[in-house]
């Protein structure tokens, strides 16, 4: 046998399947003993290989366990017959722990504790290395004839040994590899499509896009790059499910790691994500330092960090907070760009009562209630918002006993409310219609009425 050619073919399959070495030469070992026990041996052995890979040679050994009398069964010609015939005993489960344990002594497999004692004194050429402290349990090695000759049948079984113990090592090596990367981003390529569940190439395996954690009104296709978030790791007799993740609102934050390295460092930390996925989503974020800005190494220059992930998440918009220990400023936080102007807390019951200018109630409560719908599960709160009327400026009445000049000022004061009252109400018209197009000739001024 060509030792060289044998060894570099062993570190292939182990680079290329990811698999210990240690693995792929036990399993060698392994199908050598099966194949040796096919063609030399019976049923009933146990027969185990130790390959040399400096000299190219091997091994083998029969491997019996010491027995004594009180583990053994107590058989008799009648149970023997009955055995096959009879179902199982419904008072088995009543059964003791050491009637249980017992087992039916097999010559090929077991020996008895005298017969070692014996054989540790005899000085024979094949006799086994017995230990000096000989107890039950332990396993003796007795040596046989290696042979080197194996029939079409033997080496097809070898053979099957081989893949079926490789495909069930690489299978444990992928899962113990992505079970460590639970919780991470990795990149894929859509691989094919079937009924809306997408099947994506992470590289040694594929992982699952079930349609409940795709981005809504996402489109994809065959060939498409994407960033993933790993749900779940589930082991499997055919190999580990990956379930990924876009929809998970950890991914935001996964993905703002990779973009702004202050988090990576530590200097900034994500506290709290609230996300409805495809359209907005919320980030409560503080910094360790006082020098550092955590909003604005979020945005990055220019908003490009912000952007990127943006962009990453087909469009989706993207809050940026900044968060505090305080409840009210939390809360009045969460609300922006809403501006609040009180908050009272109910502790009991987690409730808020957020006060908001009348002109600001339709922003704090955003599009179908989007915007108080995300702070509150930002915060943890429910969240009611109230608005509070702005107070109507009454004109003043002129009173008795009054000079001139006095009767004056309270004159000018009640115009100068009136002004102020329809200019308000020009701008609240002028916002709520369209903006109409410009004439071509010169728009004549409205002459000031002169009182």
């Amino acid at each position: 046998m060509e030792i060289k050619s044998f060894l570099s073919a062993i570190e292939q399959i182990c680079e290329e399947k990811g698999i210990a070495r240690e693995k792929v030469v036990e399993t060698i070992e392994m199908a050598l003993a099966a194949a040796y026990k096919k063609e030399y041996g019976h049923k009933g052995q146990n027969i185990r290989v130790k390959f040399d890979f400096e000299v190219g040679k091997m091994k083998v050994f029969q491997i019996k366990t010491v027995v004594d009398e009180s583990i053994l069964k107590e058989e008799t010609a009648e149970e023997e017959k009955e055995a096959p015939t009879q179902g199982r005993d419904p008072n088995f489960e009543d059964v003791g722990k050491e009637e249980e344990r017992k087992i039916r002594f097999n010559q090929d497999r077991h020996i008895m504790i005298k017969e070692v004692k014996k054989l540790a004194k005899s000085k024979t050429k094949n006799a086994p290395k017995i230990k000096k402290n000989v107890a039950t349990g332990d396993e003796i090695e007795f040596p046989l004839e290696a042979k080197q000759d194996f029939g079409r049948i033997a080496a097809q079984t070898a053979k099957q040994v081989i893949i079926q113990r490789i495909r069930e090592a690489e299978r444990e090596s992928i899962y113990d590899e992505y079970k460590d990367r639970q919780g991470e981003i990795v990149g894929g390529i859509v691989q094919r499509i079937e009924n809306n569940t997408l099947f994506i190439d992470i590289g040694k395996t594929t992982g699952i896009l079930f349609p409940e954690e795709q981005i809504p009104n996402e489109r994809y296709k065959i060939g498409q790059r994407l960033k993933l978030y790993i749900l779940e790791v589930q082991k499997d007799t055919r190999g580990p499910n990956i379930i990924l993740s876009r929809a998970y609102p950890k991914i935001v934050s996964q993905l703002f790691a990779l973009e702004v390295p202050e988090i990576s460092a530590g200097t900034v930390e994500i506290k709290a994500i609230a996300r409805e996925a495809g359209s907005r989503s919320k980030i409560a974020v503080s910094s360790k330092e006082e020098r550092v800005d955590p909003i604005g190494s979020m945005i990055g220059q220019r908003g490009t960090r912000v952007q990127a992930v943006i962009n990453e998440l087909s469009g989706e918009k993207i809050d940026i907070i900044e968060w505090s220990e305080t409840t009210t400023k939390f809360i009045t936080n969460a609300l922006s760009p809403a501006k609040v102007i009180d908050v009272q807390l109910d502790q009991k019951k987690k409730e808020a009562k957020v006060i908001v200018p009348e002109d600001q109630l339709s922003l704090a409560i955003g599009a179908k209630g989007q915007n108080v719908r995300l702070a509150a599960k930002l915060t943890g709160w429910k969240i009611d918002i109230e608005a509070k009327k702005e107070k109507e400026v009454k004109p003043e009445k002129e009173k008795k006993g009054q000079t001139t000049d006095e009767k004056k000022k309270v004159k000018k004061t009640n115009k100068s409310n009136r002004k102020k009252v329809v200019k308000k109400k020009k701008t609240e018209e002028e916002t709520q219609e369209k903006p109409k197009k410009k004439s071509k000739g010169k728009s004549k001024k409205p002459k000031e009425k002169t009182e």
